[in-house]
């Protein structure tokens, strides 16, 4: 698990939101695979049919820019029927003051 003492240049934060159905995690975790992204933190829940899920990922190894992830993921959001949002460490914790 990632620590906040840990340097931020390569992560993001991918949100996940929508109704619970099969395959959710199965489908994010693998397009991240798919380009090397690794999965440091991840927390998921479901709240009366609603599945939310944040994760912290390490983009540095991957073989795609950020932009591409990016595309991806909103390409995978709409088959899945859910909201992703993947965005920079630095830019969430200054969004939300971590």
């Amino acid at each position: 698990m990632a620590t906040t003492n840990d340097v931020s240049s390569g992560r993001a934060i991918i949100s996940v939101l929508g109704s619970d159905r099969s395959g959710i995690v199965a489908a994010v975790a693998g397009t991240l695979a798919d380009h090397d992204i690794n999965i440091l933190d991840i927390s998921q829940t479901i709240l009366q049919g609603i599945f939310t899920m944040t994760m912290l990922v390490d983009l540095d190894s991957s073989d795609v820019d950020f932009a591409t992830v990016q595309d991806q993921l909103a390409t995978l959001a709409e088959s899945l029927g859910v909201q992703i949002t993947l965005q920079r460490e630095e830019v969430f914790k200054f969004m939300y003051r971590l």
